[in-house]
């Protein structure tokens, strides 16, 4: 009884360090720019492009990853995942021209497709509803973790070359994944308070038949755009905040890397947590509490990124930057759980994989358009500013939302 307690536990701290490496190696591209372009020439829109690219593949292939995490072994699912994304990131640190680089963003983007929806769905297989959000978002937080690491690309690009940080942390992935072979398992049957359903779907799951079923859903709907639109105000803003902090405040490489990771992650780490704690101890007396709260995060959110880009003062950019990063990830901590409360239980992951499709095509086509138009001399202030607007919007379809539990 006490390894069946404590085991959902240990799962989600074995999953936030992969959480981390999925997202360290998907990041600090970004932190390392100039060393990357002082080696392989490119544009400004070329540069964004290679995490559009990555972007766009990896959000194709998330419904498909999806279905595969419903239908067959979710650890397996990881742990494969896991191996390959590391295999290709030491194969990055290979690349000599901007087509190789660009070909091994893609192989990335599929790779790494298979690791959240399988990650997502395994936590709320184990948990219960007294704790999901929570242990959502402390698995969030892991991820978040890697993105705050994400300066350690810049530092080492600089101490020692770009090449050697990709070849480090892929070699680190592969390792950790024969690791998670001993320890990380799925559970045949999950029980609470709430109710009783198989985690062993293998003969009933239908990849069509998962498809009709929530597209069909009004309610799954209205989160695929909340996602989708979360997910541009997210990479619009992790995308570009390094040279937004490198350009207007005469920063060097690793010092904009420090300011726009090191000092805004943690803040996200401890907000996705906070969104999480939240929601489950609302949730025990408002049955609306796991949307509210991220809607009231958003609205919070709003005003620290049109601080942040008003001022010219580093110091009130800073905490504008936290102020958003605090309180944007409430989302990221109940989305999970939010599927649950409005998707056919069977298609957790699938429906996770097709938000992710949604997210990402948005979130690539606002980094690129972001890269474009700074060709074009628009300052990245107002793509900021758009992304706060956008948040608005976020907020009130979540106000909206109703939830039919099946």
């Amino acid at each position: 009884m006490t390894n069946r307690k404590l085991y959902p536990w240990l799962l989600v701290a074995m999953l936030c360090i992969v959480g981390c490496l999925n997202y360290l190696d998907r990041m600090m591209i970004v932190t390392m720019r100039s060393s990357i372009v002082d080696e392989i020439p490119m544009s400004d829109a070329q540069f964004g492009l290679l995490t559009s690219v990555f972007l766009w593949v990896y959000g194709f292939t998330s419904p498909v990853a999806g279905y595969i995490a419903d239908r067959f072994n979710r650890s397996k699912v990881i742990i494969a995942s896991l191996f390959i994304w590391s295999l290709v990131t030491w194969l990055t640190s290979k690349a000599t021209n901007f087509e190789q680089l660009l070909a091994a963003r893609a192989l990335m983007g599929i790779s790494e497709a298979f690791y959240i929806p399988a990650a997502m769905a395994l936590i709320m297989d184990w948990h219960s509803e007294r704790t999901k959000s929570t242990a959502v978002g402390i698995h969030v937080a892991g991820v978040t973790v890697g993105q705050s690491l994400g300066f350690l690309g810049a530092w080492i690009a600089e101490s020692h070359s770009w090449h050697y940080a990709f070849a480090i942390f892929g070699l680190i992935g592969v390792c950790y994944a024969f690791v998670l072979l001993f320890f990380l398992k799925d559970r045949g049957l999950l029980l609470d308070t709430e109710s009783v359903y198989s985690c062993d779907k293998s003969k009933e799951v239908n990849f069509l038949e998962a498809l009709r079923s929530l597209f069909s859903n009004k309610a799954f709907l209205l989160v695929v755009a909340i996602w989708g639109l979360a997910g541009a105000v997210s990479w619009m803003v992790n995308g570009w905040l390094p040279t937004y902090y490198k350009e207007e405040f005469n920063l060097s490489q690793t010092e904009a890397g420090l300011y726009s990771t090191a000092y805004f992650f943690p803040a996200v780490l401890f907000g996705v947590i906070l969104g999480g704690a939240l929601a489950d101890h609302w949730s025990k007396t408002q049955s609306k509490a796991r949307m509210w709260v991220p809607a009231i995060g958003f609205l919070i959110a709003v005003p620290g990124i049109f601080i942040a880009s008003y001022t010219t003062i580093l110091w009130a950019t800073v905490a504008g930057f936290l102020i958003y990063a605090v309180t944007r990830p409430f989302i990221d901590a109940n989305m999970m759980p939010i599927l649950g409360m409005i998707a056919d239980k069977r298609y957790l992951a699938t429906g996770y994989g097709i938000l992710n499709l949604f997210s990402c095509i948005i979130g690539g086509v606002g980094i690129y358009v972001a890269g474009i138009l700074r060709d074009e001399q628009v300052k990245l202030t107002l793509v900021f500013q758009v992304a706060a607007l956008t948040m608005v919007i976020c907020a009130v379809l979540l106000f909206r939302l109703k939830t039919h539990s099946r």
